[in-house]
Protein backbone atom coordinates (compact mmCIF):
# COMPACT_ATOMS: atom_id res chain seq x y z
CA UNK A 1 0.00 0.00 0.00
CA UNK A 2 1.42 3.40 -1.01
CA UNK A 3 1.50 5.59 2.47
CA UNK A 4 2.65 8.83 -0.49
CA UNK A 5 -1.04 9.02 -1.42
CA UNK A 6 -2.64 12.28 -1.54
CA UNK A 7 -6.28 12.57 -0.67
CA UNK A 8 -6.44 16.18 -1.57
CA UNK A 9 -9.26 18.63 -0.11
CA UNK A 10 -10.73 19.65 -3.12
CA UNK A 11 -11.62 16.23 -3.93
CA UNK A 12 -12.94 15.26 -0.34
CA UNK A 13 -14.59 18.63 -0.38
CA UNK A 14 -16.91 17.95 -3.47
CA UNK A 15 -17.63 13.79 -2.91
CA UNK A 16 -18.92 14.79 0.58
CA UNK A 17 -20.90 17.69 -0.32
CA UNK A 18 -21.70 15.52 -3.45
CA UNK A 19 -23.05 12.35 -0.67
CA UNK A 20 -24.87 15.50 1.74
CA UNK A 21 -26.30 16.41 -1.50
CA UNK A 22 -27.34 13.57 -2.86
CA UNK A 23 -28.62 12.83 0.80
CA UNK A 24 -30.24 15.52 1.83
CA UNK A 25 -32.10 15.42 -1.65
CA UNK A 26 -33.77 12.01 -1.21
CA UNK A 27 -34.37 12.56 2.37
CA UNK A 28 -36.02 16.26 1.99
CA UNK A 29 -38.00 15.33 -0.82
CA UNK A 30 -39.46 11.58 1.02
CA UNK A 31 -40.00 14.00 3.80
CA UNK A 32 -42.22 15.99 1.84
CA UNK A 33 -44.45 13.35 0.37
CA UNK A 34 -44.37 15.28 -3.19
CA UNK A 35 -43.88 11.95 -4.70
CA UNK A 36 -46.40 9.99 -4.43
CA UNK A 37 -45.28 6.49 -2.46
CA UNK A 38 -42.05 8.05 -1.62
CA UNK A 39 -41.47 8.65 2.20
CA UNK A 40 -38.13 10.12 4.00
CA UNK A 41 -38.25 5.65 5.62
CA UNK A 42 -37.26 5.13 1.63
CA UNK A 43 -34.08 7.14 2.14
CA UNK A 44 -32.85 4.69 4.60
CA UNK A 45 -30.82 2.33 2.29
CA UNK A 46 -29.31 6.23 0.73
CA UNK A 47 -28.48 7.55 3.79
CA UNK A 48 -27.10 4.37 5.54
CA UNK A 49 -24.48 3.36 2.77
CA UNK A 50 -24.05 7.39 0.61
CA UNK A 51 -24.83 9.50 3.89
CA UNK A 52 -23.50 7.17 6.05
CA UNK A 53 -20.15 5.63 5.85
CA UNK A 54 -19.20 7.02 2.74
CA UNK A 55 -19.70 10.67 4.02
CA UNK A 56 -17.61 9.31 7.31
CA UNK A 57 -14.95 7.49 5.29
CA UNK A 58 -14.58 11.13 3.32
CA UNK A 59 -14.28 12.58 6.55
CA UNK A 60 -11.57 10.48 7.50
CA UNK A 61 -9.66 11.09 4.06
CA UNK A 62 -10.04 14.89 4.67
CA UNK A 63 -8.62 14.51 8.33
CA UNK A 64 -5.79 12.47 6.53
CA UNK A 65 -5.13 15.20 4.18
CA UNK A 66 -4.85 17.89 7.08
CA UNK A 67 -8.11 19.14 6.57
CA UNK A 68 -9.38 19.22 9.95
CA UNK A 69 -13.23 21.58 9.04
CA UNK A 70 -13.82 19.14 6.44
CA UNK A 71 -13.10 16.37 8.13
CA UNK A 72 -15.03 16.86 11.43
CA UNK A 73 -18.16 18.13 9.26
CA UNK A 74 -18.22 15.25 6.68
CA UNK A 75 -16.98 12.70 9.77
CA UNK A 76 -19.73 14.13 12.55
CA UNK A 77 -22.24 14.20 9.35
CA UNK A 78 -21.56 10.56 8.35
CA UNK A 79 -22.13 9.07 12.03
CA UNK A 80 -25.52 11.00 12.12
CA UNK A 81 -27.25 9.86 8.77
CA UNK A 82 -25.57 6.13 9.70
CA UNK A 83 -27.28 6.25 13.40
CA UNK A 84 -30.38 7.87 11.62
CA UNK A 85 -30.71 4.93 9.10
CA UNK A 86 -29.95 2.20 11.68
CA UNK A 87 -31.59 3.31 14.27
CA UNK A 88 -35.01 2.04 15.77
CA UNK A 89 -36.88 4.95 15.61
CA UNK A 90 -38.78 5.57 18.58
CA UNK A 91 -41.47 7.44 20.07
CA UNK A 92 -42.08 11.24 18.16
CA UNK A 93 -40.30 12.91 20.90
CA UNK A 94 -36.97 10.83 20.31
CA UNK A 95 -37.16 11.05 16.79
CA UNK A 96 -37.30 15.05 17.65
CA UNK A 97 -34.38 14.92 19.88
CA UNK A 98 -32.08 13.19 17.51
CA UNK A 99 -33.05 16.10 14.87
CA UNK A 100 -32.58 18.37 17.03
CA UNK A 101 -29.31 16.87 18.05
CA UNK A 102 -28.73 17.12 14.32
CA UNK A 103 -29.39 20.82 13.97
CA UNK A 104 -27.10 21.83 17.13
CA UNK A 105 -23.82 19.98 14.82
CA UNK A 106 -25.36 21.47 11.71
CA UNK A 107 -24.80 24.93 13.74
CA UNK A 108 -21.65 24.19 14.73
CA UNK A 109 -20.45 23.39 11.23
CA UNK A 110 -22.32 26.79 10.37
CA UNK A 111 -20.83 29.39 12.90
CA UNK A 112 -17.47 27.40 11.81
CA UNK A 113 -16.92 29.37 8.66
CA UNK A 114 -15.59 28.48 5.35
CA UNK A 115 -17.03 29.04 1.66
CA UNK A 116 -20.11 31.06 1.27
CA UNK A 117 -22.28 28.03 0.09
CA UNK A 118 -20.71 26.12 2.36
CA UNK A 119 -22.13 28.04 5.39
CA UNK A 120 -25.22 28.38 3.29
CA UNK A 121 -25.92 24.27 3.06
CA UNK A 122 -24.67 23.96 6.45
CA UNK A 123 -27.15 26.86 7.79
CA UNK A 124 -30.09 25.40 5.89
CA UNK A 125 -29.60 21.93 7.49
CA UNK A 126 -29.90 23.63 10.63
CA UNK A 127 -33.32 25.10 9.71
CA UNK A 128 -34.40 22.08 8.34
CA UNK A 129 -33.58 20.05 11.43
CA UNK A 130 -34.91 22.71 13.93
CA UNK A 131 -38.12 22.61 11.94
CA UNK A 132 -38.26 19.06 11.43
CA UNK A 133 -37.40 18.41 15.90
CA UNK A 134 -40.02 21.15 16.23
CA UNK A 135 -42.80 19.21 13.70
CA UNK A 136 -41.72 15.95 15.61
CA UNK A 137 -42.71 17.16 19.17
CA UNK A 138 -45.54 19.43 18.15
CA UNK A 139 -47.09 16.03 15.83
CA UNK A 140 -47.18 18.66 12.87
CA UNK A 141 -47.40 17.32 9.36
CA UNK A 142 -47.40 20.44 8.07
CA UNK A 143 -43.92 21.80 9.74
CA UNK A 144 -42.45 18.13 8.92
CA UNK A 145 -43.13 19.14 5.11
CA UNK A 146 -41.33 22.57 5.21
CA UNK A 147 -38.35 20.81 7.58
CA UNK A 148 -38.15 18.68 4.45
CA UNK A 149 -38.41 21.06 1.73
CA UNK A 150 -35.51 23.38 3.71
CA UNK A 151 -33.22 19.51 3.88
CA UNK A 152 -34.38 19.34 0.16
CA UNK A 153 -33.42 23.03 -1.11
CA UNK A 154 -29.93 22.28 1.25
CA UNK A 155 -29.55 18.99 -0.52
CA UNK A 156 -29.79 20.96 -3.90
CA UNK A 157 -26.92 23.76 -2.34
CA UNK A 158 -24.45 20.65 -1.72
CA UNK A 159 -24.98 19.47 -5.44
CA UNK A 160 -24.36 23.03 -6.45
CA UNK A 161 -21.37 23.94 -4.46
CA UNK A 162 -19.82 19.91 -5.63
CA UNK A 163 -21.09 20.40 -8.84
CA UNK A 164 -19.76 24.14 -9.42
CA UNK A 165 -16.34 22.62 -7.68
CA UNK A 166 -15.87 19.88 -10.59
CA UNK A 167 -17.44 22.12 -13.81
CA UNK A 168 -15.80 25.55 -13.01
CA UNK A 169 -19.45 27.02 -12.15
CA UNK A 170 -19.52 30.53 -10.58
CA UNK A 171 -19.22 29.54 -6.14
CA UNK A 172 -20.22 33.03 -5.23
CA UNK A 173 -22.46 35.99 -6.02
CA UNK A 174 -21.19 39.13 -7.68
CA UNK A 175 -21.28 42.00 -5.54
CA UNK A 176 -23.18 45.07 -6.68
CA UNK A 177 -21.48 48.02 -6.93
CA UNK A 178 -21.64 50.40 -4.40
CA UNK A 179 -23.90 53.82 -5.26
CA UNK A 180 -22.70 57.40 -6.19
CA UNK A 181 -20.52 58.78 -3.17
CA UNK A 182 -20.93 55.65 -1.11
CA UNK A 183 -18.15 53.91 0.31
CA UNK A 184 -17.72 50.23 1.30
CA UNK A 185 -17.54 51.75 4.75
CA UNK A 186 -20.87 53.07 5.22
Amino acid sequence: MDNDVSAGSASTTVVGRLALGITLLAFGIGTTGVIDGVAASDAVSLAHYVGGVALFLVGLLAFRAGESASGTAFAALGALWFTWAVGGHGSAHAAGLFLLLFALVALTLTLAGGDSLGQAMYGLLFLAMLVLAVGQFADSSVLTKVGGWVAAVSGAVAWYAATAAVAHWPTALPRRAAGRGVTATG
